[in-house]
């Protein structure tokens, strides 16, 4: 016979054990949507840049310059300028050679940091807004980083 102080107890494991799942689930949730966030923050930028360098590879300089065009562009840098740095004589002629070394997010864009084999590394920055390619303002965002993937980088990588 089943006395009454057999399940004394059960409801506090019980309650024990849900709230343990509800802390681990909480955590699972939490460092995936971090993840989530770091992998897709910069996400449209990245096919942005991709389409770009790929235009270039495919020799499509008049499309690829639509990517870099503004209302100041021709002033600027016009498609003449354009098609010599860019072109099959210019100084990025060899568009399979340029590689993202970087990507550095900021407010209003990305900074993509590209190494050319046989030419200076360079950035090229994606508005945010606009979609628009150029060369970028700084090597990095400013402000103050904590550059936690390069530090994993040289420690693992």
């Amino acid at each position: 016979m089943a006395g009454y102080l057999d399940e004394y107890g059960v409801t506090d494991v019980k309650r024990e054990r849900r709230t343990k799942q509800i802390v681990v689930w909480g955590l699972v949730a939490l460092i995936v949507g971090t993840s989530a966030f770091f992998y897709f923050r910069n996400w449209s930028e990245e096919r942005t840049i991709n389409h770009f360098l790929t235009l270039l590879r495919e020799q499509k300089y008049a499309e690829a310059y639509k990517m870099w065009e503004t209302a100041d562009s021709p002033k600027y840098y016009p498609p003449q300028k354009f098609a010599e740095d860019w072109g099959p004589s210019g100084i990025y002629k060899n568009s399979a050679a340029l590689k993202i070394q970087n990507v550095d997010a900021c407010d209003a864009g990305v900074v993509f940091w590209v190494t050319y084999t046989g030419g200076d590394d360079f950035g090229l920055w994606v508005d945010r807004k606009m979609s628009i390619v150029s060369f970028a303002p700084w090597t990095r965002c400013p402000g103050r980083h904590l550059r936690i993937w390069e530090f994993l980088k040289e420690r693992f990588g």
